[in-house]
Parts: C-alpha cells; structure tokens; sequence
C-alpha cells in the first residue's frame, strides 16, 4: 500500500510512525508533503519515507492520500487538489469539524473516510473513530481499517454526527487528562512532595486506574466506592471535588468543545 501525507505535523508523524511499526506499508511506500521545508524534511530523516513540498507528488504517489493539515489550510488545499485525483484513489481526513459533503465537493472526489485519532496514538494507544462515503469499496475500508488500527483502537461508525461528538470527547480528551495530572501533580508539590515523587506518583495511579477501569469491566463509580471508605481521607477529598463543581465543569468543556468542533465544519 502508498500512502501519502499532507501535512506532517504531531497527528501526521504519529500515523507515520504506526503504520511503518505495524508494518502497513514500508517507509519507502511513503510520501510526506508539508509547506514546513524542516517539517517535512524531520520526519523523513526520522522514518526514512519520501519528503515532498507539492500536493501533485503525494497524490500521484497516493494509494491513499491522508490530508493532515490544519482545519483553517483545508480550504485552500482541496483547491489545490481538485481534479487531481483518480477514483480508485483513497482520501482519508483527520481534519477536525471537516465532513464528509465538504471534502467530496472540495476534492471533486467521492471516495473518502473522515477520521479522528487522538494524540496516544504516537504511542499506538490512541483511539479513532471513523466513517465512510458510500462510495468507499470494501477494499479501501479494509485499508483505512489497517492504517488507523495501527494507531491504537479504532471503532467504524455509519453516523458521522459522532466524528464532532470524538471531537470534543476522545480527540480534546487528552488535554482534560494532562490538565488533571498536572493539577494534581501541583496539589502534591502544595502539600509537601517533591516534584519528582508528585510526578511519578501522579503518572502511575493515572495509568494504572485507567489500566483497572479497562480491565475489570466495572463501572467507574463501583472502582470509586472501592476506594471511599465511610468517613475517610478519600471521601472529603471527592466531597471538595464534587462541591466545586467537578462535573458540570467537565460537561462544559465537552460540550463548548463539541460546539466548536461543529463550527470548524460550517
């Protein structure tokens, strides 16, 4: 299989560096066009693909072309695009808020997958969701399939009004989480832990709670009760938490986000 990649940024390199580690296609079966000259020219001394600054190279190259660019550039690429590409050809987005109408009508192409990976995928641990134009053959579909899959779990879905939901949930998701650890990293230090102890402290419960929740098949808040024991240390930490509005906080962010994810499309 080629594939080749517009726009080689954080996303663009994580799918890079899946696909060559899972052994989908060969670095020299890909193709990475990015206007960035020491973008472009970085991830191929990294990964040993080719490295190209026209769109035309890496869609003639292009079993399946990967468009990876910000949703602001996506505009102006499919006009560059346009007409260019043959119909046994694959168009696979991870542009937030760009739907599936937009890019058939922007690229004057019908065979296409939207899709939205998260960040862990740079450690084969990220998780996508994605859909498919009714034109796509079960052929393409197998191969957008091995290329997400590569990037850690990914789930199909015939509703494409869930890619704005993964948006604001699975692809911002990592954000929330970061800010959590380094919120609660900060709490350590306040109390009196040593930077470095807080970190790896933090680190660890994070990724081994989410490690059980995965794992035991219980709900989050049966895992929690295990932890609460009546009138202890744990019970008026979640009280402070709850208090302060931890819920509503989290249902805000997920909800502004959702909203932004669906402006981003028109």
């Amino acid at each position: 299989m080629k594939v080749s990649f517009v726009g080689g940024g954080a996303m663009g390199e994580a799918m890079v560096r899946g696909i060559i580690g899972r052994a989908v296609a060969a670095p020299s079966d890909i193709t990475v066009c990015d206007i960035d000259a020491q973008r472009r020219i970085a991830v191929s001394q990294a990964h040993g693909t080719a490295a190209t600054a026209h769109c035309g190279t890496a869609v003639h190259n292009a079993d399946v072309l990967v468009i990876a660019v910000k949703p602001q550039n996506l505009a102006q690429l499919m006009t560059d695009l346009s007409g260019t590409l043959e119909p046994g050809q694959l168009v696979l987005s991870i542009v937030a808020g760009a739907s599936l109408a937009t890019l058939r009508v922007g690229l004057g192409h019908e065979a296409t997958v939207r899709a939205m990976p998260n960040t862990p995928a740079q450690l084969g641990e990220g998780f996508t969701l994605w859909t498919a134009s009714p034109d796509v053959s079960e052929g393409q579909l197998a191969m957008a399939r091995a290329i997400l899959g590569a990037l850690g779990r990914e789930v199909y879905t015939t509703n494409e009004r869930y890619l704005d939901m993964a948006t604001a949930v699975s692809g911002s998701g990592p954000a929330y989480v970061f800010l959590v650890i380094e919120a609660l990293i900060d709490a350590a230090v306040l109390i009196g832990l040593p930077r470095d102890i807080a970190e790896g402290m933090v680190l660890q419960t994070v990724l081994g709670s989410a490690r059980l929740a995965q794992e035991s098949g219980q709900h989050p808040a049966q895992l929690r009760d295990m932890v609460t024991s009546p009138g202890g240390a744990t019970a008026e930490g979640i009280l402070q938490l709850e208090e302060g509005g931890l819920r509503a906080l989290m249902a805000h962010a997920v909800i502004a986000a959702y909203e932004k994810a669906k402006a981003l499309g028109g």
